[in-house]
């Protein structure tokens, strides 16, 4: 396979999932503003997991692009990214109608962490290519940071599981900041 299938691949996988999360939102019965302020929880989600989701495609775009080589490992690994990328639309509706429900929170954030760890493992495996050279700065760049994003997320699910179980949402919020930010930043070199 090449990078170009799997690069072509992954973004119509993410286009779908991102399609989807909009599908998933409620439409008030009768259209007023209070209607649509009872909504407020499930736009926050839904916001939250476009613009996640966005970050993450953005993240894998501008690193791919020095990309020369893939292996079998790369694409599993991918695969399985998109695998649990998939459980956004559902979940995210889930956390928008259970917003203080501690299992809710839990799912969501196991997906995000899963997702997490296969992004992670997907760039490893193109580290392990001898050819992949040039994303090699791109990815050390981003372990500077990874950490406080496993970290963050851990934290959250912690809080989410024991004492406030929104917290794993709102942590999912400051990071996304945070390496929105770092991103943001990033591209204005």
């Amino acid at each position: 396979m090449t990078k170009e299938r799997l690069v072509a691949f992954t973004d119509a996988v993410i286009a779908i999932i991102m399609t989807i999360l909009v599908l998933e939102l409620h439409k008030p019965e009768v259209l007023t503003l209070n209607a649509l302020w009872d909504l407020r929880v499930e736009f926050f989600a839904y916001t939250l997991s476009f613009f996640w989701i966005g970050i993450m495609w953005f993240n894998m775009h501008k690193g791919w692009h020095d990309v020369e080589k893939i292996s079998d490992k790369v694409v599993w690994n991918t695969l399985f990214l998109l695998f649990f990328s998939s459980f956004f639309p559902y979940m995210t509706s889930l956390v928008a109608q259970n917003f203080e429900n501690k299992i809710a929170q839990v799912f969501y954030g196991i997906i995000i962490l899963l997702v997490t760890t296969f992004n992670i493992m997907m760039y490893q495996s193109l580290l392990e290519i001898p050819e992949n050279k040039k994303i090699e700065k791109f990815i050390i760049q981003r372990r500077k940071w990874m950490g406080y994003d496993v970290i963050i997320k851990m934290i959250g699910l912690i809080l989410s599981i024991t004492i406030f179980p929104p917290a794993m949402i709102f942590s999912i919020l400051l990071n996304m900041m945070l390496i929105g930010l770092i991103s943001y930043l990033n591209v204005k070199k």
